[in-house]
């Protein structure tokens, strides 16, 4: 009977102190889930039942110090907290090396832009092929002057008779001459209008380069927003990383202590490798963006933003030397075209100028010493009338193709007005989009902190599984990643909407 009753005694106690020992371990091994505040009841002291020492004649025991603490983790679950995480460690966590050159303000951006960019330069190569052709025109209108030389040495020579007691050589030997003429228009009006196209076509590849470098502060301003995107992911995919680990840790003391299995902890290594694959693409993402910043700027190098450089200021930053137009017709594309679609309609008119005659004053001042050269220096000047006739057609064939530039100029012009208003009018909304794409982005991050907040929670008081667990990490990893890409999202929209409508001049 004794012995029955010690027995009875003794399940009577383990079936008591079993549950709030289970309880008490997995509240222990869960103790470091991601995200989760402090708890706010802090944690039993030992006390002299508590104390974790092996029993009198027997091994120490896990849940003689997980039925000690199961009053505490029980406030602390019904408190919806969690305990700090487990600190980890993985050679993965450590930060993305910064590339060799950063860039600390948009004047610094900008420098390198005048410095090293090519489209900037060919650019500036174009209004400089225009500006010499205005001069060329221009030559046509102004006097010509040309001097020219000869010396001829004749081989065979005869003797003339010129009196009764001598004779004369000729050809001369040697004969040198000289000649120095000028030739000034008088009437040249095709030579005349050719000046006013020639400066209209300047001017059109200076509004050319003013839209080149609003193309180029967009692009680079973008490139760099980009960049910056890309350094934020690959530090959130570290984040991810670290609570993967966590977890994965966790799951492993589960095991150990016996409330956890083994597919818990595949689950969670999964989990970890999910992590691990996204740091790693993230990462090379955030290289190629670097290169991608690092050609914008026209260095064949990774090129990164300084941490310090003030992502919300960089949309006012971005519109430095630039200005807002009232018009469509007012951007400098807009404007460079309009002035190609006049520059083709002089063209056709050049041609009809072909068609009117010229006066030319020519004079020739001229020095020979041939000995039957008489005077020896000689000195005219003269009018030359020129009536073009006929040429064959060749100019009516130019009439045509002139006809054809100015149609072509015209409807590039109106192909590219229509472009310029959907641009303008889809870059005002994408601001708006972005920023409900924001809200949206930041209502998601919300909810998926709040579901894995509560799944660890459930988790630890035994109403969910592993899975639910993975599940939810990896979609609080995922809204974290939307809720930065939205927010670059919305600076490069409002840099977009910004230089839609601005003429640049820096």
């Amino acid at each position: 009977m004794r012995r029955s009753a010690r027995l009875l005694a003794a399940v009577t106690a383990c079936a008591l102190l079993l549950p709030a020992a289970r309880e008490a371990a997995t509240q222990d091994v869960n103790a470091s889930a991601p995200g989760a505040p402090v708890p706010k009841a802090p944690l039993a002291k030992p006390t002299a039942g508590n104390t974790g020492k092996p029993v009198k004649g027997g091994k120490k025991s896990p849940l003689a110090n997980s039925a000690a603490d199961t009053t505490t983790d029980q406030a602390q679950a019904g408190d919806d907290t969690l305990p700090p995480p487990p600190k980890v460690e993985d050679r993965m966590l450590e930060p993305l090396p910064p590339p060799h050159r950063l860039v600390a303000t948009w004047e610094d951006v900008l420098d390198l832009v005048r410095a090293r960019s090519t489209d900037l330069r060919i650019a500036f190569d174009e209004v400089e092929k225009a500006e010499g052709q205005s001069r060329i025109a221009l030559a046509g209108a102004l006097t010509q002057l040309n001097g020219t030389g000869s010396l001829t040495h004749n081989f065979l020579q005869g003797t003339y008779p010129i009196s009764a007691t001598s004779s004369l050589s000729y050809p001369t030997k040697d004969v040198a001459a000289a000649q120095l003429g000028l030739i000034q228009p008088v009437i040249a009006p095709r030579a005349w209008y050719a000046i006013g196209t020639a400066h209209r076509a300047a001017d059109a590849a200076r509004m050319s380069l003013e839209d080149r470098k609003r193309i180029l502060a967009t692009n680079v301003a973008g490139a760099l927003v980009a960049e910056i995107a890309a350094e934020r992911i690959a530090e959130l995919n570290r984040v991810g990383l670290r609570q993967a680990l966590e977890r994965l840790q966790l799951a492993h003391r589960r095991e150990d202590l016996g409330s956890g299995t083994k597919l818990d902890v595949v689950r969670a290594e999964q989990d970890v490798d999910t992590a691990r694959a996204s740091l790693v693409t993230g990462d090379e993402s955030a290289r190629q963006d670097r290169e991608a910043l690092g050609l914008a700027l026209g260095l064949p190098e990774q090129v990164g933003a300084a941490p310090g450089l003030n992502i919300d200021g960089l949309v006012n930053d971005t519109g430095t030397g630039c200005k807002l137009v009232t018009t469509v017709d007012g951007r400098a594309d807009l404007r460079s075209l309009h002035t190609q679609v006049d520059v083709a309609a002089r063209g056709v008119k050049d041609v009809w100028y072909q068609f009117s005659p010229s006066v030319n004053l020519q004079s020739t001042l001229s020095y020979s010493n041939d000995a039957l050269a008489i005077p020896n220096t000689t000195w005219n000047i003269q009018g030359v009338l020129t009536v073009p006739l006929w040429d064959g057609g060749a100019r009516y064939g130019e009439l045509r193709q002139a006809k054809a530039q100015k149609d072509e100029a015209e409807q590039n012009l109106i192909a590219a007005r229509r472009n310029v208003i959907i641009q303008i009018e889809q870059a005002r909304r994408n601001v708006s989009v972005a920023e409900d794409s924001r809200k949206v982005a930041v209502d998601g991050e919300t909810h998926a902190q709040q579901v894995d907040h509560m799944t660890q929670v459930g988790f630890l008081t035994g109403q969910g599984t592993s899975l639910d667990l993975v599940i939810s990490a990896a979609g609080l990893r995922q809204a974290q990643i939307n809720r930065a890409l939205r927010d670059f999202d919305l600076v490069r929209a409002r840099i977009d909407a910004l230089l839609a409508l601005a003429d640049c001049q820096w």
